[in-house]
C-alpha cells in the first residue's frame, strides 16, 4: 500500500482544467518553462487544500501558511488573499467540483535567465498554477492502516534547514520514503537531530500510550493544519495529551498510532518498525477520526 497518500482512482480527473498563471487550460497543456524557478531549484511554495461539501476547508489557516512561506523566501507571489481564494474557487467552479475535492496550490520563483540557484537570475513573474482533482483516500486505509518504519535520516530544526515550509524542496524527504520502502514499510518515522519523535515524511505523527495521546512539539516536523487540530480537538473534549519531546523508546509501550494530513485527515498506522498493533485503528484513533470528521462538516456549514 502507497502511504496516506494512497488514492482512489478518478477518471473524471483526464480532463480537469489547470488554472495556471490567471488561464485555465487543459491537464496536457498545463506545462511550465524547463527555465522555471521551480524546476532548476524547487524554489518554491505550495498548499494542499480540501474542498468539502462546497467549502475550502481551513482556506484562511492556509493562505496563512503559504503568504509566511512565500515571506520567508522572499518570493511576490503577485496575488493577495482575496486574489488566491478567487483563483481556488474558479479552478473549483470551472472543473465543477463540490466534493471530495484535492487541491495542490504551487507558486514558483518564476523563470529564470539561465539556471542558476541565484534568485537574482529570477526574471519573474512568479508562476502560479493550481490543480485540482477528484481526489479521496483509498478507502483501505481507514481499515488497514500504514506501516512506519524508523529513517536514519534526521528531521532538522527550523534554524538547520526550512523543514517547516511548504517548499518545493523535498529530497530528504524522498529519501527517508525511498528508506522506509527498502525497510518494506509505506512511509518513514523520522527522528529530530536530538534523536526525538519528529514526524513523517509526509504526514504529523501520533500515538497513544497509557491513554494519552502523544505528539512531538513540532520544534522539527512540519507545521500540520490538521495536526493543529486534533491537538485542539483534544483539548476541548478531554482527551489527555503529550505535547512534548519523546524518545522512540516510548513506542514499545503504545496502543496506537496515527498520522495526520490535510488529505488523509487522520491514516491509522497499523505496524512500526514491524511491530504490529492489536487493533486497527485503535479506540482513541477512532474517536479523533468522529471528532474531525464532525470538525469539518462543520466547517462546510
Amino acid at each position: 500500500m502507497p502511504g496516506s497518500q494512497a488514492v482512489r482512482a478518478d477518471p473524471r480527473n483526464h480532463d480537469v482544467l489547470i488554472w495556471l498563471n490567471g488561464r485555465l487550460v487543459p491537464r496536457t497543456q498545463a506545462v511550465v518553462s524547463v527555465f522555471d524557478a521551480g524546476f532548476i531549484a524547487g524554489d518554491g511554495v505550495w498548499e494542499g487544500l480540501r474542498l468539502h461539501r462546497g467549502r475550502l476547508l481551513f482556506l484562511d489557516a492556509h493562505l496563512d501558511r503559504l503568504t509566511a512561506g512565500a515571506a520567508a523566501i522572499a518570493l511576490a507571489i503577485g496575488l493577495d488573499r482575496a486574489g488566491l481564494a478567487a483563483a481556488l474557487k474558479e479552478t473549483c467552479a470551472a472543473n465543477a467540483m463540490t466534493d471530495g475535492v484535492h487541491i495542490r496550490l504551487m507558486v514558483t520563483r518564476g523563470p529564470k535567465s539561465t539556471p542558476s540557484q541565484d534568485p537574482a537570475q529570477s526574471l519573474g513573474p512568479a508562476t502560479i498554477a493550481i490543480v485540482a482533482e477528484h481526489k479521496q483516500p483509498a478507502p483501505e486505509l481507514a481499515r488497514e492502516g500504514i506501516a512506519l518504519a524508523t529513517a536514519s535520516l534526521r528531521c532538522p530544526r527550523s534554524d538547520q534547514f526550512a523543514m517547516r515550509l511548504n517548499s518545493h524542496s523535498r529530497l530528504p524527504l524522498i529519501m527517508a520514503l525511498l528508506e522506509a520502502r527498502r525497510a518494506g514499510a509505506d512511509e518513514a518515522l523520522l527522528l529530530d537531530d536530538a534523536g526525538f519523535i519528529a514526524t513523517c515524511n509526509a504526514t504529523n505523527f501520533f500515538f497513544v500510550r497509557d491513554g494519552i495521546v502523544c505528539v512531538s512539539t513540532g520544534r522539527a516536523g512540519f507545521v500540520g493544519i490538521t495536526r493543529g487540530k486534533v491537538i485542539a480537538l483534544c483539548a476541548a473534549h478531554g482527551i489527555p495529551l503529550a505535547c512534548e519531546d519523546h524518545l522512540p523508546t516510548a513506542l514499545a509501550g503504545a496502543t496506537e498510532a496515527f498520522v495526520t494530513g490535510t488529505f488523509g485527515g487522520l491514516t491509522p498506522v497499523r505496524a512500526i518498525d514491524g511491530r504490529r498493533f492489536a487493533a486497527v485503528p485503535g479506540p482513541l484513533t477512532t474517536r479523533l477520526s468522529a471528532l474531525y470528521a464532525a470538525l469539518i462538516d462543520a466547517e462546510a456549514g
